[in-house]
């Protein structure tokens, strides 16, 4: 759970669009119009110190952008990006701000570099940064940073190639942690592993958290994987947070049809037999997307004000934690009796 209410990541009113029109001579020959993709249209939210946020939703939704304009990987179109009360996403970047700031990346088999030994991979961040000046105390950082993931500190003389996935994901954390970060960015981190690898990686992950005073952005796919780990959980769709609420609240009680539709879909050995909603329908074009709210062709509880006036993400009424941006929730039309919980 957070360990103090002060914002240690805030984003406000957040975009990021990449123009992704053909060359000037087709669109003049062809008389094409210019094609922006809106990756990230507009996400607020904040992230406490000690806490962890999940972010979920399909794939093409925007998950992976927010972390890398987070991280400075992008550079947002618009809105502000804060770190520690500092503003980040204007200037260049910051080497005591990056320093606290690492992000732990899908897939461990492209993450680390095959060439060179788990060393030279986890001392690479320490080296840059000018965190240790000799060899001996270069090698025991790395040795102690090792050990801390579960490894052994003679794993370092071994290449990338001769672990396991679940150790190089490790072998990934232990070079995250080399710079002392306070802010974690875990995007999709234990998708590539076998489940009973899963569940160690994130064991681990929580008890670093315990022990370090770590705050992280978790993203993932698998909501059992968010619902294990997370304080708090936005759900994201077309660009958009359309419900950010409690973890405890929001798979108990999901206000949003989106999310609704996710938890249905969650595998439950407890409703065998039982008919199941699907999530209906398949995300839109992102270079066109639907006008007024960008859910409302997949959803049931749509009206004509659903497509013609984009919804914002407000306070749902008798709860402050909860913020969810749908017209039907705000006018009172979801009946919540309509909803069994996966």
């Amino acid at each position: 759970m957070p360990t103090s209410a002060q914002p240690l990541v805030e984003l406000e009113n957040v975009a990021r669009y990449f123009d992704v029109s053909p060359p000037w001579l087709n669109r003049i020959l062809e008389r094409q119009r210019r094609q922006v993709l809106k990756a990230v249209d507009g996400v607020s939210f904040s992230v406490a110190k000690g806490e962890t946020l999940g972010l979920v939703g399909e794939s093409g939704c925007g998950k992976s952008t927010v972390a890398r304009l987070i991280v400075g990987l992008y550079r947002p179109t618009r809105g502000e990006i804060r770190f520690a009360g500092r503003r980040i996403d204007a200037a260049g970047p910051d080497p005591a701000v990056r320093r606290a700031m690492q992000m732990i990346f899908q897939d461990p088999y492209a993450s680390l570099n095959p060439r060179w030994r788990v060393a030279d991979i986890v001392a690479e961040p320490i080296r840059a940064h000018g965190l240790a000046r000799s060899s001996r105390d270069i090698n025991a950082r790395v040795g102690s940073l090792l050990e801390q993931v579960g490894l052994a500190s003679a794993d370092g003389a071994k290449y990338p190639h001769q672990f396991s996935g679940g150790q190089r994901q490790r072998i990934s954390i232990a070079r995250a942690l080399a710079t002392q970060p306070a802010f974690l960015i875990c995007d999709e981190p234990t998708s590539a592993l076998d489940v009973s690898v899963q569940a160690q990686v994130l064991n681990l992950m929580r008890r670093l958290q315990r022990e370090l005073g770590l705050s992280y952005l978790f993203i993932s796919h698998n909501l059992a994987v968010v619902h294990h780990v997370a304080d708090r959980v936005g759900a994201m769709y077309l660009g958009r947070i359309v419900e950010l609420a409690p973890v405890n609240v929001l798979f108990t009680s999901p206000q949003h049809p989106y999310t609704r539709m996710l938890l249905a879909a969650v595998p439950d050995l407890t409703r065998t037999g039982m008919p199941r909603t699907a999530v209906a329908g398949e995300v839109p074009n992102p270079l066109d997307p639907p006008k007024g709210c960008a859910f409302h062709p997949r959803c049931p509880y749509a009206d004509e004000r659903c497509r013609r006036e984009v919804p914002r993400l407000k306070h749902v009424a008798g709860d402050a934690d909860v913020t969810v941006a749908c017209h039907a929730v705000e006018e009172g039309r979801l009946a919540q009796e309509a909803f069994t919980a996966a």
